[in-house]
């Protein structure tokens, strides 16, 4: 890639579950445009370990952290480590999230409440946590991950439709107070991808779902990944508190 395409040179970046799917798509396209690049993982050690492979491969040297997104201790010294590593942070993803397809008859509380401590608080913590540093440098960029669930729901689990609905009020909100500090916040919200939540549904839902899109088919998530670049690069210097769905044409 030439110098006048990498859109991120040397920007910090944080990408929580970063280690496989959307969120590893996410990091390399980082990598590629120049980045410095960090990631966050819950629990697959093997994931974590090609993500940093694949990533070595495309000329990074990521730095890697395990531990809930809904762990304000975890956050804490991820930062921390991060301001020793790199003396800042300019770009945190808000990517990491889980799903579950329950029907509301058999969604139990500790499930609810599972869904919501990593889809809204994490990214609630993550954000804190990072904006301490981009208030004091007057610039930043968070993206949050949402869904084409927070938008046009053609059917979705309860907990995670609101969990992603909760999640564009929050960028809507923290964009409107933080931008007089010139840091922008925005939201990203894939329709069904490849290598994303598709996976875990049977295939009638999947194709219920390409039946509904203009395009006819479920997303990529290299595709995606590119639009993460463009929003959190300066390209996009004029966006905050937006709302950019990709989902085939829902």
């Amino acid at each position: 890639m030439s110098a006048a395409a990498r859109l991120l040179d040397g920007k910090r970046c944080l990408v929580t579950g970063g280690s496989r799917g959307l969120g590893r798509a996410i990091a390399l396209a980082f990598a590629r445009h120049g980045a410095r690049v960090a990631f966050t993982y819950a629990t697959d050690d093997a994931d974590a370990a090609e993500a940093t492979r694949q990533l070595a491969a495309a000329g990074a040297a990521p730095l890697v952290f395990k531990g809930s997104v809904a762990d304000a201790a975890h956050v804490k010294d991820t930062l921390a480590a991060l301001h020793r590593a790199w003396g800042g942070l300019d770009v945190l993803v808000n990517n990491a999230g889980i799903t579950q397809v329950l029907p509301i008859s058999l969604l139990e509380e500790e499930d609810w409440d599972l869904v919501m401590d990593v889809n809204v608080k994490g990214a609630y913590l993550m954000s804190r946590a990072a904006l301490r540093h981009m208030i004091r440098e007057k610039r930043g960029v968070i993206l949050n991950i949402g869904n084409f669930a927070s938008e046009r729901v053609i059917e979705a689990p309860v907990h995670y439709a609101a969990s992603k609905s909760a999640l564009r009020g929050l960028t809507e909100a923290l964009a409107r107070e933080v931008g007089r500090h010139g840091v922008r916040v925005n939201l990203l919200g894939p329709g069904l991808l490849e290598e994303g939540m598709a996976q875990g549904l049977p295939q009638h839902r999947q194709d219920e779902y390409v039946a509904h899109t203009g395009l006819g088919r479920l997303g990529r998530v290299d595709e995606i990944a590119e639009l993460a670049v463009f929003l959190c690069s300066d390209e996009a210097a004029f966006m905050s508190a937006a709302k950019l769905v990709a989902d085939g044409g829902l």
